[in-house]
């Protein structure tokens, strides 16, 4: 086999294994680049659920405190401000959602589906569980979600929620009296639910991927060709000339061989000793016929 094609062979297994390895790492960081920038969105949108929550509570809430009295305001209560919030944002990012999936709500929207219900379990079943996150395929696509334990810590909430005969009326006469009641301290009744989907970052991600795997195999078609010009100019077109003259020596063409080189690396040495020996062949037959 040619040197060149040993070279080349030898270049091609290097660069195909570049190419895997550079090829893998780069698809993984990409894509947890991507998870991460979904996580982020998710943890963004549960930020500002607890922002609207707080605002609602100290704000909002003490100035209904007297129409309260008479009638219910949902709009007072957190969750329901949080919930409204979002439901106006999905009109343009419909994709997007967040729920206070609730086992036994008081409004009806809020109760939690056979998906949510797990998760809300989940936190139920070990109470030392302060954040979940997921993904789950929805009709949209594929959908990651954070979800936060809803537990009752504050006394003040059980006002509402314990039985029916405590609660304010005007709320059982709006929602009535078979749901959101029965709540005790300390117990985890739902869970704070952001999904955001993950199809737009991870396609970013892939789109990123490709191009980059395209241009990387452009720098290796490149660098390939260009290795392969040098290792003919530098090295077989010299070791060919040199396989010439000694072939002409051979034949007996000793005096019309000239090994001459004006480079000073390892071929340019190389030629400099055939000369050298190659004068020396021709004194030595010259003193024989003498």
């Amino acid at each position: 086999m040619k040197l060149i094609w040993k070279f080349n062979l030898v270049l091609l297994a290097i660069f195909l294994a570049g190419f895997v390895i550079i090829g893998t790492v780069s698809y993984l960081v990409l894509q947890s680049n991507a998870r991460a920038e979904i996580l982020d969105n998710a943890s963004v949108m549960m930020e500002s659920a607890l922002s609207s929550r707080s605002y609602t509570n100290s704000q909002i809430k003490p100035l209904l405190e007297t129409q309260l009295k008479y009638t219910f305001l949902p709009q007072s209560v957190p969750a329901y401000a949080a919930t409204e919030q979002f439901n106006d944002l999905r009109k343009k990012y419909p994709d997007y959602s967040y729920k206070e999936a609730t086992l036994n709500p008081t409004n009806p929207r809020d109760r939690a589906t056979d998906w949510e219900a797990d998760v809300v379990n989940q936190f139920r079943n070990d109470a030392n569980k302060t954040e979940l996150i997921g993904e789950r395929e929805t009709p949209t696509g594929r959908s990651l979600y954070l979800a936060r334990p809803i537990t009752i810590k504050d006394p003040a909430c059980l006002t509402c929620h314990t039985t029916a005969a405590q609660a304010p009326k005007t709320m059982v006469e709006l929602y009535g009296q078979s749901n959101g009641f029965g709540w005790k301290l300390n117990e985890t009744i739902g869970a704070q639910i952001v999904s955001v989907p993950s199809a737009l970052p991870i396609q970013r991600a892939n789109r990123t991927f490709r191009v980059f795997m395209l241009m990387l195999a452009a720098v290796f078609a490149i660098t390939f060709l260009l290795l392969n010009v040098m290792m003919h100019t530098i090295v077989i077109k010299r070791v060919k000339h040199l396989s010439k003259l000694a072939d002409d020596v051979s034949l007996g063409q000793k005096e019309s061989a000239e090994f001459t080189s004006k480079s000073k690396d390892e071929i340019g040495v190389l030629t400099q000793a055939l000369s050298r020996m190659n004068k020396s062949l021709v004194q030595a037959i010259k003193m024989l016929e003498e």
